[in-house]
């Protein structure tokens, strides 16, 4: 009896090894099949055919710069020359503000200024002497400032760059009064980026979207921008590296070298629909958050509410392209460069495995409930003094308070 006991014991066991084997030969199987297509997408990538501009399709160009003289000098200054070359002159307005820089950026942006005149290409570049310091010296005004836990009334920093980003948008009303108006507006971070970069860009889905945008690189394999990016479910990122999503549909999308449907991005270089920007009643412009929905130490990205503002997002889509890689320096662009070298293929095992513990094992939910007892609270605290408002951009809130400092910006 014991013997038959025994044999019985001894088989279960064998089956339930073999299950277990099967079942992990199974899991090997699925991911080294997942592997190997992806492998394919990313070479195929750098098959399809290139983006190209079309024909008659004028483009405003627009960038802010703070002590940006060695990457102006080194690349951005001549890639925006061979642009607007290629975009043809007459299809072309390029706004540039610099804002108190201490280096000379000044300079590498008249020597650009010298070299588009010469072009012909029209423009406004303004130099700004008003530094950072500047700035917080002033008597502090009634909005964008704000009391801090350091026992201070001081300046916001998402509300100063957002006044930065709208005065490069200035031009398009005086020019809507000459008749001159635009398909899509280029924003242009301090990047490294080429020609085709752009023109891929700006055929991302067909050239239909409300926003269109890079992926940025300062220290590869880490994308750079997490301030801005928000999946299509509006989740920040599980992870700063490949394969980046919580959404199975940005994710998915990433795979297969898609345009990636997200609810925000910036990333580098980003195109935008024009029309709402150009809107005679009330024309999208960059904001921040409320002062006194700051106050409760919360804080949104202007380049993440332009998304969250802008009626088209819903209706034509923001998508991230994949195929469109840029770099705040010479070697992290090159390290991404080309789609096929781009990722190994431990990077991309290894960041399969890591995004499926991280969605699996982790949730947003606690960062996500503080955000919205903050905002529930301030609706709340506005109502009883008969100003309830509504903040449309509540995904791109986040649990910090920035503030404007002579050398940059920090956190309290």
């Amino acid at each position: 009896m014991a013997w038959r006991t025994s044999g019985i014991l001894s088989r279960r066991y064998r089956n339930r090894r073999r299950y277990i084997l099967l079942f992990l030969l199974f899991i090997c199987v699925w991911f080294g099949t997942q592997i190997i297509s992806i492998c394919q997408h990313l070479a195929a990538a750098d098959e399809r055919e290139p983006g190209h501009p079309r024909r008659g399709e004028r483009i405003f160009i627009a960038s802010i710069h703070w002590n940006n003289e060695a990457i102006l000098r080194s690349h951005w200054n001549n890639a925006v020359v061979d642009l607007v070359q290629a975009l043809g002159v007459d299809n072309v307005y390029v706004s540039i503000f610099e804002s108190g820089s201490w280096d000379n950026s000044k300079g590498a942006l008249r020597e650009l200024d010298t070299n588009l005149d010469r072009l012909g290409v029209r423009r406004n570049i303004t130099l700004s002497d008003v530094t950072h310091q500047d700035e917080i010296s002033v008597p502090p005004g009634d909005e964008g400032w704000i009391d801090t836990p350091r026992g201070r009334r001081e300046l916001r920093r998402i509300p100063y760059l957002a006044r930065l980003r709208n005065l490069t948008l200035q031009p398009l009303k005086e020019l809507a009064e000459q008749g001159i108006t635009f398909d899509k507006i280029l924003f242009l971070n301090d990047v490294v980026f080429t020609t085709q970069d752009v023109f891929n860009l700006l055929d991302t889905n067909d050239g239909s979207y409300a926003a269109a945008c890079s992926l940025d690189f300062s220290k590869p394999p880490r994308y750079y921008d997490t301030f801005a990016l928000r999946d299509s479910s509006g989740y920040e990122h599980v992870m700063q590296t490949w394969p980046y999503f919580r959404s199975s549909k940005s994710r998915n999308a990433l795979l297969k070298m898609n345009p990636i449907p997200v609810t925000s991005c910036w990333n580098g270089i980003v195109a935008m629909d024009s029309l709402p920007f150009q809107s005679s009643v009330s024309p999208l412009r960059f904001r921040g958050t409320p002062d006194s929905l700051a106050l409760t130490h919360v804080e949104g990205s202007e380049c993440c509410l332009i998304h969250a503002d802008n009626p088209l997002s819903k209706s034509k889509g923001v998508y991230l392209n994949p195929r469109v890689r840029v770099g705040y320096n010479g070697p992290a662009y090159t390290a991404v460069h080309p789609t096929r070298s781009w990722l190994s293929i431990s990077e991309i095992a290894l960041g399969l495995w890591e995004n499926w513990w991280r969605r699996t094992f982790t949730t947003q939910w606690f960062k996500q409930t503080v955000i919205r007892r903050r905002v529930a609270g301030w609706k709340s605290e506005r109502a009883r003094v008969d100003q309830s408002r509504e903040e449309s951009g509540e995904f791109c809130l986040i649990n910090e308070m920035q503030v404007l400092v002579s050398n940059g910006w920090a956190h309290v």
